[in-house]
């Protein structure tokens, strides 16, 4: 293993002010305002980053206090977050630009709300709307297999990488979600793991599979005892550095395995797109994988039943009356599911559009 590095803390800092530019000290005190709501660590240091961003314009731009920050200043930095271009040439994404938009937007309101500023100047910039795109590049069951054949589990490192890659498909946990895991966190006896303060704050408990424990009673067995550092926090998975991973180093380790598996594109979200597609096709109610992603609407885990095809296109060939040609009819008897299995399917789809209208 490489040789260990001091254990970077991953806690938002408190956010010194500076020397020129007032807006840090409005940042730092929209920071403690957070934490006193009780935020996140994950959604303030997002909202830091963000707003960060942010000064920088402003800096460059000799703007030196909210009070300097107007509709159409904020309209300027709408329309160069659209133009701005990365390293590689491409602009940023819609929801990078609703995201460091919203960010401001919040922020101006909590200045307006607390008596810094008159008003809010920010109250009526729209951030573009993000399209719901359905998942793309869902992994099949012989790529998530591929992939978990990469980790040379000879190493600890490899151990360790594999117990990660089983967690993530087993569960369809978050990102964020796996790196705050707890050893405690880890129910064997029920075969589940519990997530504390989820994405809204919201603790669930989610299913794992007998193979995803498996591998990680091996690397707490043979290799957590190598990485931890003192004191011990009982975070589960750790570094070579013996650090918690952060989400860039996490998702730097799983995309040099898919990368190694022929997957061009795509990280850490894959697991969770394939846990939920194959579930579905493989006749879980909707409901169900609702609870185990942690979706509050089930508009969102819809975006599932598009991409499970198999199980639509049954439905369709035994239902639609132009495909109920005697070809199609012939198909039918030969290879869809069981009528029972279709009035199933048929009824998870009837009851999500029925959720919606509502």
């Amino acid at each position: 293993m490489p040789l260990r590095k001091k254990r970077v803390s991953t806690r938002p800092r408190s956010i010194a002010p500076s020397a020129h530019n007032a807006l840090h000290h409005y940042l730092a005190l929209y920071v403690d305002y957070l934490q006193r709501r009780a935020f996140t660590e994950h959604t303030i240091t997002s909202k830091v980053a963000s707003l960060k961003r942010f000064i920088a314009w402003c800096d460059e731009r000799g703007l030196q206090a909210p009070q300097h920050i107007t509709r159409p200043i904020l309209e300027r930095y709408q329309r160069h977050l659209m133009d701005y271009r990365k390293d590689n040439g491409e602009p940023l994404s819609l929801n990078a630009r609703a995201a460091y938009l919203l960010a401001v937007r919040s922020w101006f309101a909590y200045l307006a709300h607390d008596n810094h500023l008159p008003f809010n100047p920010a109250q009526h910039v729209e951030p573009p709307r993000t399209p719901k795109r359905l998942p793309r590049n869902v992994l099949t069951p012989e790529q998530i297999a591929d992939v978990l054949r990469q980790p040379n589990t000879e190493t600890p490192d490899g151990i360790r990488d594999r117990a990660i890659i089983e967690t993530l498909y087993a569960t369809g946990i978050r990102r964020y979600e796996l790196i705050r895991l707890k050893l405690h966190h880890i129910d064997v006896q029920h075969g589940s793991v519990f997530i504390e303060e989820g994405k809204g704050r919201k603790d669930r408990y989610v299913p794992i599979s007998d193979q995803a424990l498996r591998w990680i009673k091996k690397y707490v067995e043979d290799v957590r005892y190598l990485l931890v550092l003192p004191p011990d926090d009982g975070t589960l998975f750790f570094t070579d550095y013996g650090e918690a991973f952060n989400d860039n180093s996490l998702q730097d380790m799983v995309t040099k395995y898919l990368r190694l598996a022929g997957i061009p594109r795509g990280a850490c979200h894959l697991f969770r797109h394939a846990m939920a597609t194959h579930m579905l096709e493989n006749g879980a109610d909707i409901r169900f994988i609702q609870a185990i992603l942690g979706h509050t609407k089930l508009s969102t885990t819809a975006l599932y039943t598009h991409v499970a095809m198999k199980k639509l296109k049954a439905i369709y060939d035994a239902s639609h009356p132009a495909q109920l040609g005697s070809a199609g009819r012939a198909h039918a008897n030969d290879e869809m599911e069981p009528r029972d299995a279709q009035k199933n399917a048929a009824s998870d789809l009837l009851t999500l559009f029925n959720d919606d209208d509502e």
